[in-house]
C-alpha cells in the first residue's frame, strides 16, 4: 500500500472534509451489534472518532505513523500502525469494517481475505469515497483544468477507481443499495486553497518541479471570490456496502 499522505498529515487533518451524519446513520442501521468496529486506513482518525460514539471499541489502523500522530485520541479507540492486509485483530471479532477514502490503495485480494477472517456473523463492510467537488461555474472551470490537465500525469494509477465513482473497484460481496450521499460545506476561498494542497498529485508535482500548482489556481479564483466570502461546496459520495458473511 502506498503512503501518499504522511508528508502533509497536519494539513490533511485540518482541511479534509467531514462526512455527513446521514451517511453514518444509513450504514449503522445495518449494524445492530456494536461491540467492535475496524476503521481500516483510518488516516487522521476522522471516521474512527465518529464510530467511537456508537461502538464499545474502535480499532483504527493505518500505515502512516504521521497520520496517526495527528489523530484525535479517545479512550475507546485503539490506533495501530499496520497494513490493511494484515491486522492484529482476532478472528470473528469485528461487527463493522469501514474504509473511508482508502480502499483504492489496498491490495484487494489480501485485504478481503483479512476482512473475511476478522468479520463476526452479520458483519458489514462499508467503503466510501468523495469525488471531485463542485462549486460555482467559474471556480469549477479552474479546478477542472487543475485536476484533469495540469495534474493529469501526477495522479497515481489507483485514482481511476475514484474517478469512476468506485463502480469498477473489486468488491467480492453483494452490494446493498443506498440512496446516495454528498458532503455540503460552506467554505472561503482560503479553505478551498488549503484543501487543494492536500491532493497527492499536488504533492508529487511540487516535489518534482519545486513549484506549487495550486498558487496560480488560487490566485485566479480569488479574483472573483472575495476574501472571507462563504460559498457552498458539494462533494458527491460513492458508497459500497455489503454483509461480509450474512447468517
Amino acid at each position: 500500500m502506498k503512503d501518499n499522505f504522511s508528508a502533509n498529515a497536519s494539513e490533511y487533518a485540518k482541511y479534509r472534509p467531514q462526512y455527513p451524519q446521514e451517511l453514518y446513520d444509513f450504514i449503522l442501521s445495518f449494524v445492530p451489534e456494536r461491540k467492535l468496529a475496524w476503521d481500516c486506513g483510518t488516516g487522521n482518525g476522522q471516521t474512527a472518532t465518529e464510530l467511537a460514539k456508537y461502538f464499545e471499541n474502535v480499532y483504527a489502523s493505518d500505515i502512516s505513523r504521521q497520520q496517526l500522530h495527528n489523530a484525535v485520541k479517545q479512550s475507546n479507540i485503539l490506533y495501530r500502525q499496520e497494513p490493511a492486509e494484515q491486522s492484529a485483530l482476532e478472528s470473528g471479532s469485528v461487527n463493522m469494517i469501514s474504509v473511508s477514502q482508502a480502499l483504492h490503495w489496498f491490495h484487494f485480494e489480501e485485504f478481503y481475505k483479512e476482512v473475511k477472517r476478522v468479520a463476526a456473523p452479520d458483519a458489514i463492510i462499508a467503503a466510501w469515497i468523495y469525488n471531485l467537488f463542485k462549486a460555482d461555474d467559474i471556480t469549477n472551470k479552474y479546478i477542472d483544468n487543475l485536476y484533469w490537465n495540469t495534474l493529469k500525469n501526477y495522479w497515481d494509477n489507483e485514482r481511476h477507481y475514484v474517478d469512476e465513482d468506485y463502480k469498477n473497484i473489486p468488491f467480492p460481496f453483494e452490494s446493498i443499495p443506498n440512496p446516495g450521499f454528498s458532503i455540503k460545506l460552506k467554505w472561503t476561498a482560503e479553505d478551498l486553497e488549503g484543501y487543494l494542497g492536500t491532493w497527492s498529485a499536488v504533492q508529487k508535482f511540487k516535489k518534482l518541479h519545486n513549484v506549487n500548482p495550486v498558487n496560480t489556481v488560487a490566485r485566479n479564483i480569488k479574483q472573483h471570490w472575495p476574501p472571507n466570502e462563504i460559498r457552498l461546496i458539494t462533494f458527491p459520495i460513492s458508497l459500497k456496502m455489503a454483509y461480509v458473511n450474512l447468517r
